[in-house]
């Protein structure tokens, strides 16, 4: 029987999955109260980190809830949305892919 040769690689290249900002935009109807409240409960931010953010939402437009993989961030794009409309906001919630 031949001896068959079999080539090896010697350097592996990992490729880490793309990430994804999860960005909360003003409006004028949702209350800064519910934002915050939405934050820590889905977003799992401390008091005062949710207060930074609301508040970074309502000068500057939007603010970053999180920074995840694309699946964990739609899936909390999806739950923020639900959760809104189901207490009557409007609240728009967008992904963002890094670069």
């Amino acid at each position: 029987m031949p001896i068959e040769q079999v080539e090896t690689r010697d350097k592996v290249e990992l490729v880490f999955p793309n990430r994804y900002n999860v960005l909360l935009l003003n409006d004028d109807y949702t209350p800064m109260d519910f934002v915050i409240q939405l934050l820590v409960e889905v977003f799992n931010r401390s008091l005062d980190e949710a207060t930074t953010i609301t508040m970074k939402v309502h000068d500057e437009g939007q603010g970053i809830a999180g920074t995840y993989s694309h699946e964990v961030a739609e899936q909390k794009q999806t739950e923020s949305s639900m959760i809104s409309r189901h207490n009557g906001h409007p609240l728009k919630i967008v992904l963002e892919k890094l670069e």
